[in-house]
């Protein structure tokens, strides 16, 4: 049975020159990258290069890129000490934003009596800039918490736009960038944001890393403490063959990237084709098909199924060796309809199954030919 893997929003296979040089440093670079000896110093010497390159990329300083265990400890690391040390009396979000943000606020809302704020969306999940204008114009000390990419429809948040509004009405900005690091390019000198939140394992790193952009001078405090490590940003021993799997991963990512989108962008788009031709009621959720508003990397499709029929789509597509999602993989133990489309969609429209698929530089148009053959036989029964 063929294999199609189209979840890669969730997670990514690991390159092979990653896979390489991690095995590489795990079997000669095994100092603590806090001690004084040799050892320890070629550790250091290490570290010290992967954040200086993956800084590079985004055109920051070195000592502005703070190691994590992944993406959902940088937004909690940024949103936390905004409030708790930073000043910041309301967090202004919206409700389509992952639960890594989403939680974290609302917990952040019960400890410190702060205001938590919704920003207004349009039918299709973008966010309503006028607004957001109008929030920040009202708020004292607020921090702006909005994605770049979403997760589970792939829109695109004008970041710049935002990033200037909260400039303007001195406000912090945080953004995930989970979805959208090593997939667009930011640049941070042209882009004031205050923090944002990366994940290794998005863009065929490993899992267990990532890190986040701390403007300098910002004075974040740490949210796990012990020892010095991250320039008292982050305490614990450095996890020195993750973060050069996430450097290599994330060099290649860059030194790639307009070949891959235009790839990716031309599987999405067939895939759109495809469905449309076999299953001509399907429809597109969010901003995910209009290619100007959202991200090349993933879609999700609303099916024409009887609702009796719709939760065993996921399974049936599983059994035939399809590997997809209802939405955020962080939910795919929960019986709950997905927050983000549970905001966007009618009641009507939520009675039928709704999938995520996700490419990678890996997807072909066979794995598309197969997968729209399957759906196609499931819907027809």
């Amino acid at each position: 049975m063929k294999q199609v893997y189209l979840d890669n929003a969730a997670t990514t296979a690991l390159r092979l020159e990653v896979i390489n040089r991690m095995a590489e440093v795990l079997a000669n670079t095994y100092g603590n990258a806090s001690s004084t000896h040799s050892f320890g110093r070629s550790s250091k010497v290490l570290l010290e290069q992967c954040r200086k390159n993956i800084a590079s990329y985004f055109n920051v300083s070195a000592s502005e890129i703070v190691f994590t265990s992944g993406g959902t400890e940088a937004d909690n690391l940024a949103l936390r000490s905004a409030v708790r040390d930073l000043g910041a009396t309301e967090i202004i979000t919206s409700k389509i934003e992952h639960h890594a943000v989403l939680h974290t606020a609302e917990q952040l809302q019960k400890e410190y009596n702060i205001k938590l704020s919704f920003v207004n969306l349009d039918a299709c999940g973008m966010v309503d800039y006028m607004h957001l204008e109008n929030l920040l114009k009202s708020s004292n000390k607020p921090i702006v918490s909005l994605m770049h990419i979403n997760n589970e429809i792939g829109n695109i948040l004008d970041i710049h736009r935002v990033a200037k509004l909260c400039k303007d009405n001195d406000a912090l900005f945080h953004s995930d960038c989970v979805q959208s690091v090593g997939h667009f390019k930011l640049d941070l000198q042209d882009i004031p944001i205050d923090f944002f939140a990366a994940s290794a394992h998005k863009f065929h790193g490993p899992k267990g890393v990532g890190f986040c952009f701390v403007r300098k001078e910002s004075g974040l405090k740490p949210l796990i403490f012990g020892g010095e490590q991250e320039r008292g940003h982050r305490a614990g021993t450095e996890s020195i063959h993750n973060i050069v799997g996430m450097d290599e991963a994330l060099k290649i990512a860059y030194n790639n990237l307009d070949t891959e989108r235009e790839q990716m962008s031309s599987i999405k788009m067939y895939f759109i084709d495809q469905l449309k031709k076999v299953i001509p009621s399907v429809s597109f959720n969010g901003g995910c098909e209009d290619t100007a508003k959202s991200t090349y990397t993933l879609v999700n499709v609303c099916f024409p199924i009887e609702p009796s029929k719709a939760p065993i789509l996921q399974f049936q597509l599983d059994l035939k060796g399809i590997a997809c999602s209802k939405g955020s993989a962080c939910q795919s133990g929960s019986s709950q309809q997905s927050h983000v489309l549970s905001e966007i969609l009618d009641e009507e429209k939520l009675k039928y199954p709704s999938v995520r698929f996700s490419f990678s530089a890996f997807t072909t148009k066979e794995d598309i030919d197969y997968t729209v053959n399957i759906l196609k036989e499931i819907i027809s029964v």
